[in-house]
C-alpha cells in the first residue's frame, strides 16, 4: 500500500510540475527577449553616441517595449527619442 502512494505522489509531482512548466517557459522567454533588447539599445547608444551623436536612454520601459516587441519595438523607441 505504501508503494501505491509513493507512487502516485511521484505522478502528482510530475503533472504539477508538467502544468507550472509552460507559464515559466513564457516567462523565462520573456525575459531572454528583454535581455536581448538591453543588449541591443546597448548596441546601438555604443555606436550610435559616435555615429548620429544621440542615445536612447536604458531604463525599464525601453527594456520591456524591445525585449517584448523585438526589432519593431527597437524602431519605436528609436523614433520616439528621435521625435521628443
Amino acid at each position: 500500500m505504501e508503494y501505491a502512494v509513493f507512487i502516485g505522489g511521484i505522478i502528482g509531482v510530475f503533472v504539477m510540475l508538467k502544468i507550472l512548466a509552460w507559464p515559466l517557459k513564457k516567462v523565462f522567454k520573456i525575459l531572454l527577449n528583454i535581455a536581448i533588447g538591453v543588449i541591443l539599445l546597448f548596441g546601438f547608444n555604443f555606436l550610435g553616441a559616435k555615429t548620429f551623436g544621440f542615445e536612447i536612454p536604458i531604463n525599464w520601459v525601453t527594456a520591456l517595449v524591445t525585449g517584448i516587441l523585438g526589432i519593431p519595438g527597437f524602431i519605436g523607441v528609436l523614433i520616439y527619442c528621435l521625435i521628443f
